[in-house]
């Protein structure tokens, strides 16, 4: 199994710009996207239905803003949306598919960047997203939990560690809860089959961050310990380029 997460900051814009035709060209069975910024209504289906994508989406209440999606080639057995949080669920943050035995979740963590207002809400977040997954996957054990998590983990994550200490995104307690996470059950897949290599996933617009190489990873295929016997490759697809962010690609043997 192919699956691909991909934050694509506006899935109508990506759209303008070669998104479907890189997606004919990758073919992931899934593809779990984050910030569509589009009500269902807005949706362009029949450009994913010509490429033979179902397409599941959990919009936010508010228009334009946050959202998440999962595109896939193989019908999956139930479809689950939100996390049954209202205060999360109206920003339409989480999506899960399942296929048999394994669950595919999309998955958009929030920004703290615009505030401590919005820095408080992530931290609350996180201990109720952790929470939530885990109790999850007493029924569910299989999982794979990709998404925007909207924070670096180590210094080789981030291409100036020092001077982004303080900031939003590597924050020691943002990288602490991620520690705690792992230490729970769970797996960073890319850092697990790629462990020296330093690789980003988004890149700020400002300062030609991206064409200097200037990024953060903050975009993971996070998976149960059970699944971990089934990891084949984990790649960043740092060439595609819809958006600030770049996709990451994992294959499973399932």
């Amino acid at each position: 199994m192919k699956i691909i997460t991909y934050n694509v900051n506006g899935l109508r814009a990506a759209v303008t710009k070669g998104f479907p035709e890189w997606l004919a060209h990758e073919q992931p069975d899934v593809l779990c996207l984050q910030e569509t910024k589009l009500q269902p209504d807005q949706y362009p289906a029949e450009v994913f239905e010509a490429l033979g994508y179902k397409s599941y989406l959990y919009s936010a209440e508010k228009k334009g803003y946050s959202g998440v999606a999962i595109l896939t080639r193989r019908e999956p057995d139930h479809v689950e949306y939100g996390m049954g949080m209202a205060k999360y669920d109206a920003e339409g943050r989480f999506i899960r598919a399942d296929y048999g035995d394994l669950s595919v979740v999309s998955v958009y963590h929030p920004s703290g960047t615009s505030g401590e207002e919005r820095q408080a809400f992530k931290m609350e977040w996180l201990e109720d997203f952790q929470r939530y997954v885990v109790e999850l996957q007493k029924k569910r054990p299989n999982l794979i939990l990709c998404g925007d998590y909207n924070i670096c983990h180590e210094p080789i994550d981030i291409h100036d560690p020092v001077r982004n200490a303080k900031n939003s995104g590597f924050l020691p307690e943002e990288r602490a809860w991620m520690t705690r996470f792992l230490s729970v059950g769970f797996v960073d897949t890319f850092r697990l089959l790629n462990p020296d290599k330093q690789e980003y996933t988004w890149w700020s617009y400002r300062f030609n961050s991206r064409s200097k190489n200037k990024g953060w990873r903050i975009d993971y295929c996070m998976t149960s310990e059970s699944v971990r016997p089934l990891l084949q490759h984990a790649q960043i697809l740092n060439d595609a380029v819809h958006s600030d962010h770049c996709p990451m690609l994992l294959e499973v043997n399932y």
